[in-house]
């Protein structure tokens, strides 16, 4: 299944961001595709938040993961645009942080080529005149659930 939306600033970034955590119900992994600015790490802050997360969301350019433990789940955004070759993430340890009971975001996911996990969803994200036009695609069982509860929230707004 395929949805798109449109957000219309930073604030329905977040809100879109926040809907898709609750539609993947705090687990399972998510690619991230867009250009550089385009709002990958706004959608990621709103979506850690919406799961309860007080502190700051940064990008993790640099330190590739950025963990965000909540009191039942644990939440892992990992931003790739630095990798320079797909098997550092073994060094990582990258294999740990892909559970059954946690949630992957993973910017720049083509840099980890082969050794990534499969995605549950998929979010190509482009800038649409003042806005943005996001694009999830299902790849799993759990990600068309995921579309459907989007879908029928977008549905339900109209």
């Amino acid at each position: 299944m395929i949805e798109v939306i449109l957000a219309e600033g930073e604030q329905a970034m977040e809100a879109v961001g926040a809907a898709i955590g609750r539609a993947m119900r705090a687990h399972g992994v998510i690619y991230l595709r867009g250009d550089l600015g385009a709002g990958k790490t706004t959608l990621s802050r709103g979506l850690i938040r919406a799961q309860g997360y007080a502190g700051a969301v940064k990008s993790p350019t640099f330190t590739l993961v950025e963990p965000y433990e909540l009191s039942d789940r644990a939440i892992y955004h990992f931003d790739l645009y630095r990798l320079l070759d797909p098997e550092e993430l073994e060094f990582l340890g990258v294999r740990d942080y892909f559970s059954a009971d946690s949630l992957c975001l993973v910017e720049w996911p083509e840099k980890g080529e082969g050794v990534l996990p499969s995605p549950d969803m998929i979010i190509t994200i482009a800038v649409s005149g003042t806005g943005r036009r996001l694009v999830v695609e299902s790849h799993s069982a759990h990600g068309e659930a995921a579309c459907q509860q989007l879908h029928t929230r977008d549905d339900a707004q109209t």
